[in-house]
């Protein structure tokens, strides 16, 4: 079965992509009749070296997502994965020609496709008397003894040409770029890995991998690598490629040990997840790091991709500073990072977090608690949670994601962890905002941004009193901050509805005389219910409100955990004969 892709055709997708990068890209021109992009402001390059690049298709944003000023003047594409045309190659030569460049370096990677082409293109030229010279970049530090082909040429080709436009942008001549990014072309190696292949438009994936296998060593054209291995962690992964890419016992290898300065370049090889990505990246810091290197600079992104293959390929390139220098050269090609120009290694990654407020002494008055009686709620709320788990992701799969019971029972393990650290405060201001932080931090998810709200607010006002008045004020307080921010109502068919039907009864606590068991039994009685009747309610708001059918036949499961605390809170209470 061939993969799905978003093309006009199958024939024509290599000219439609350029096409478009050109039409968005008013710095870029096409050579009419070839498949060919160049600088719009060709005319301005008069007296410098011409720099193009090129092959196949499939590998945006190269290789003319790096056509500007200080990189490269123009680029010739071929079909997916195929090596451009003879005569566009040649057409592009001759267009930069005319307009009185002082001679053009072909930068090629290493594929006999691209080497014949662009070979011959060259031979071609300089029989009409043009000066050209090309430059073959086999980056790939893959194989451990090389073949006749040599090194494939792979993301560390865009280096080459930052560093041959950087050169060519200061007016350096013709053989002095050839010779000089030849011996920094020495200098570097790349290694990718892959989860899986890619298919390029037509056609089927170009290999097949186990579930548990990782393919180690492969191109940028969907080509198998040099060995499978097993799935691991992202720093096992990554370690393994720097063991594999470093190692003296293989030919192939870069020569980067403790003390060595490089360039560090972490690229998507154009499936990965940006998430991934940063995963990498870390480890790879890390791993460099650990070995005593200096990553001089770092970046991380797409270059060289393979259209959706989920892999990455680590490129390290050894440096000093006269070539840092041409790497932080400016440059207007759009695909070029904006990277900071000062070293990844010896700055300083973190920030000391504020100091926490110190908390004002605040005596128990009427109202208060003691700490073993908070301990006790406390535990009965999590014990209460934690046996709900199931029931609440089950009610949960009717309208999410099925995850209402692990994050409330992840509340109910933070919680837990906490009182083991030492007894709770007793004031009730200090307890419901360690609690609301708590939520914040580890619960996660809506309900903790909810849960955390409400309690951040109900804390407000029994700063100066905590009789019963005072609790329900601040049951007030916590409702209206959960509407002001969830935008839920009552009636929405969210965990509101349990609260607001509570702190309706709570109201009585406001009367002189009233009795605090009386009245939270029948706000927790009243909070059941509602949970009950949000099964009859269409969702208004939270993320039930988005799937196909507003109307379920089950309860929200944020109402039902709500109304379970809040049962779990009389229940301790009445334990203790309060």
């Amino acid at each position: 079965m061939t993969s799905k892709k978003l093309v006009n055709t199958v024939a024509g997708c290599a000219d439609d992509a350029l096409a478009g990068l050109v039409a968005c890209n008013p710095s870029l021109q096409l050579l009419h009749g070839h498949r060919v992009a160049l600088r719009s402001d060709l005319d301005s390059l008069k007296g410098r070296v011409a720099l193009l690049s090129g092959g196949g298709s499939g590998h945006e944003p190269a290789h003319a997502g790096f056509i500007g000023k200080g990189m490269l003047t123009g680029v010739i594409a071929g079909a997916v994965f195929t090596s451009p045309a003879v005569g566009s190659i040649l057409a592009a030569i001759r267009a930069v020609a005319q307009v009185g460049t002082v001679g053009t370096l072909l930068i090629v990677k290493n594929y006999t496709g691209d080497r014949l082409n662009f070979g011959l293109a060259r031979e071609q030229a300089q029989a009409e008397g043009i000066p050209v010279e090309m430059v073959v970049i086999g980056d790939d530090s893959a194989f451990t003894v090389l073949k006749k082909a040599g090194r494939r040429g792979l993301c560390g080709t865009v280096l080459i040409h930052k560093v041959a436009g950087a050169l060519a942008e200061a007016g350096v001549g013709l053989e002095e770029i050839t010779k000089r990014v030849s011996a920094v072309a020495q200098a570097m190696g790349t290694l990718g890995v892959s989860l899986s292949s890619c298919s390029a438009p037509g056609s089927r994936p170009t290999f097949e991998l186990a579930a548990d296998e990782v393919e180690l060593g492969l191109g940028i054209h969907g080509e198998a690598g040099v060995r499978r291995i097993k799935m691991a962690s992202a720093d096992e992964i990554v370690t393994l490629m720097l063991d594999h890419m470093t190692a003296s016992s293989n030919v192939s290898h870069v020569p980067v040990r403790a003390g060595s300065s490089v360039v560090l370049m972490v690229n998507n090889l154009g499936g990965l997840s940006f998430l991934e990505l940063g995963i990498i990246a870390d480890a790879a810091v890390r791993a460099l790091e650990g070995r005593g290197v200096k990553i001089a600079r770092a970046l991380v992104g797409t270059f060289m991709s393979a259209l959706e293959m989920p892999g990455i390929s680590l490129t390290l390139l050894l440096v000093d500073e006269p070539l840092l220098k041409l790497i932080d050269a400016e440059t207007t090609a759009s695909a070029w990072p904006n990277v900071a120009k000062v070293p990844v290694t010896g700055r300083k990654r973190s920030r000391a977090a504020p100091a926490e407020p110190l908390e004002a002494s605040v005596s128990t008055t009427e109202g208060g608690l003691t700490s073993k009686r908070v301990v006790l709620v406390l535990e009965r709320v999590c014990a209460t949670l934690l046996g709900l788990e199931d029931r609440l992701n089950a009610l949960d799969r009717a309208a999410g994601d099925g995850d209402c019971g692990a994050t409330h029972s992840r509340a109910a393990r933070a919680i837990q962890g906490w009182l083991k650290e030492g007894p709770p405060p007793a004031s009730p201001t200090q307890l419901l905002s360690k609690l609301s932080l708590l939520l914040l931090e580890k619960m996660g998810g809506s309900s903790g941004a909810l849960y955390g709200l409400f309690l951040t607010a109900a804390a407000q006002p029994l700063k100066a009193k905590t009789d019963l008045p005072a609790w329900s004020a601040a049951m007030d307080a916590g409702l209206e901050a959960m509407q002001k921010y969830g935008k839920a109502a009552p009636g929405d068919r969210t965990m509101l509805d349990s609260l607001w039907a509570a702190g309706q009864e709570l109201q009585a606590w406001k009367s002189p005389g009233a009795n605090l068991f009386q009245v939270l039994t029948k706000a927790v009685q009243s909070a059941e219910a509602a949970a009950e009747a949000t099964k009859n309610m269409e969702a208004g708001a939270g993320r039930a409100s988005y799937i196909s059918s507003a109307r379920l036949d089950q309860p929200d499961p944020g109402a039902v955990a709500a109304a379970a605390v809040l049962r779990a809170i009389l229940e301790a209470l009445q334990s203790q004969g309060v």
